[in-house]
């Protein structure tokens, strides 16, 4: 297999070369940055303690009572400190002196600047922070472990190559069981020592702004026995190197992919994962293949169109092929007529064949109502769930050079539509503008869908500004509609949000089983209501 076509390109020769602009594509990068960073988990230690543990020490009455709590106590305490603060702890008295080595040390490299990282994330020419880099190795050094975490995030790895090796060795050796590994490029493919993959100790473990390293190469013993958590941020690597890292990660349950210096595609056979995240990445093909226990398959982002991305990938359609998810209950944002949904599970429905996914109950997509050919296979998506309970519809800005559009008679002469008839509770439409396709879409589900409980429509921001065609006059259509579901309630909101590019939804959420449904209105949640009486 020859080098992967990267979406960008390392060196800067290269992008003079290429006629691209340096300082333009840098500024792309930052903006890749951030969203790296946000993706990042966030540390189990706040940059500084709530409370003074100075203070807390001693009482009027001089009797010091802290100290004379259990040393399993006092080593918890500790280990939800910052690391400064926690061996700042070592100068209070002989009997904390012993503790900050025993405990298990939360280590986060931006703490250890000296706003304690309150100014976020470096961004891409910055200087890197030499103080900030002694201290990590100063840190590990000093520190018997085990390390509760460590987030290193703040340094340019390309001037610490020395340093990064030894970290790594270190928390091998000291058994690290969170580890989030950051680097602030430029290069973009800096090689990833492979020492990583000898880190059994791992729990979590983020990988940013790396070239992985040949997982061929790696011996074959290698492995992540204790792994539920793994985040793929923005790296550079090829089919078999993801292939290797799920495959030897036996108890996995939450894979995020976010962004991605080269198309990957995705073969997903696990046992173990529950959630399955992709963000601002592009996937040449997600197959999964074999996940019983895998619920949600969560989508959210689309760099294809942006500076960072190759031509040949820019016009690209992905494929998403499901074959045995039997748990399967959230799926999203998908986008018909820009990706295909193969399905493998099929029965037969008056005579013919049919592809579904019977598990899924919450289903997210995006459809763009200007483009005929896109809104033309949403029938065919929403026939491949025939128990989907919960509909979101993300409806993107209709281009000037409108490509076609709907009306109610299609989707009235498409043949029914399971769910639509017999199981779809909630719809979500965002961004709602007014045009035919749109009105004709909602306008079918309620003339159709026995047991609808409720629609909610938020209409864009620039369907109110003056000289507009009149939000009423938009939504008259509807509200006119001769409703099957006479006990369905339709919600109207104006949206708070102005260009609005794609959907918007939460990827904490997504792996948060505590939020039911993940692509909720949390977002929406300040908008206005309208009435239309």
């Amino acid at each position: 297999m020859g080098d992967p076509q990267y979406l960008v390109g390392s060196p800067r020769s290269n992008l003079e070369r290429d006629g691209r602009d340096p300082a333009a594509f840098a500024i792309g990068i930052n903006l890749m940055l951030s969203f790296v960073y946000d993706y990042l988990p966030y540390p189990p230690v706040p940059p500084t303690p709530t409370l003074s543990l100075a203070g807390a020490l001693w009482v009027s009455d001089g009797v010091d009572r802290i100290s004379r709590l259990p040393d399993v106590l006092l080593r918890d305490i500790l280990s939800r400190l910052p690391a400064k603060d926690a061996a700042r702890t070592a100068a209070l008295s002989s009997r904390w002196r012993p503790l900050w080595r025993s405990a298990p040390l939360a280590l986060v490299d931006s703490h250890l600047l000296p706003d304690g990282g309150a100014a976020g994330q470096f961004t891409l020419g910055a200087p890197s922070p030499r103080a900030v880099t002694d201290a990590v190795s100063r840190v590990l050094a000093a520190h018997p472990g085990p390390f509760r975490c460590v987030h290193l995030t703040c340094s340019t790895m390309e001037e610490h190559r020395g340093e990064m090796a030894r970290w790594l060795d270190v928390l091998v050796a000291k058994g690290v069981q969170e580890l989030v590994f950051v680097n602030r490029p430029w290069p973009l493919d800096l090689r990833l020592p492979a020492t990583v993959f000898s880190c059994s100790s791992l729990t979590r473990l983020y990988l940013g702004v790396w070239r992985i390293p040949d997982t061929a190469a790696v011996p074959r013993g290698a492995r992540f026995p204790n792994l539920l958590e793994l985040g793929l941020c923005f790296n550079a690597m090829e089919d078999r190197d993801l292939a290797f890292m799920l495959e030897r990660s036996p108890v996995l349950e939450f894979l995020v992919i976010m962004g991605s210096q080269t198309g990957v595609r995705l073969r997903l056979v696990s046992q173990s994962l529950r959630c399955l995240q992709l963000g601002y990445t592009y996937l040449e093909d997600i197959d999964v293949v074999d996940a019983p226990r895998l619920e949600r398959l969560f989508q959210s982002g689309d760099f294809r169109q942006s500076e960072l991305t190759a031509p040949s990938i820019k016009n690209c359609s992905s494929k998403i092929k499901i074959g045995r998810a039997p748990n399967l209950r959230v799926l999203g944002y998908l986008r018909p007529g820009e990706q295909e949904l193969g399905i493998t599970n099929t029965v037969i429905v008056a005579g013919a064949k049919e592809s579904i996914v019977p598990s899924v109950q919450i289903l997210a997509i995006e459809v763009q109502f200007g483009a005929r050919n896109c809104v033309k296979k949403v029938p065919g998506f929403l026939r491949s769930f025939p128990n989907l309970e919960t509909l979101h519809v993300q409806s993107p800005r209709i281009p000037k050079e409108s490509t076609g559009k709907v009306n109610l008679k299609f989707w009235q002469e498409g043949g029914p539509i399971k769910c639509v008839v017999q199981s779809l509770k909630k719809v979500f439409f965002y961004e709602f503008r007014g045009s035919r396709s749109e009105v004709a879409f909602l306008k079918f589900i309620a003339e159709r869908d026995r047991v609808l409980e409720q629609m909610v429509v938020v209409v864009a921001k620039e369907c109110f500004s003056p000289g507009g065609d009149g939000v009423i006059a938009k939504l008259k259509p509807l509200t006119n509609a001769k409703w099957n579901s006479k006990g369905c309630k339709l919600e109207l909101f104006k949206s708070p949000l102005t260009d609005v590019a794609g959907p918007i939804c939460s990827h904490r959420h997504a792996s948060d089983f505590g939020f039911a449904d993940p692509f909720d209105l949390e977002f929406y949640c300040e908008s206005e209501t309208i009435s239309v009486s």
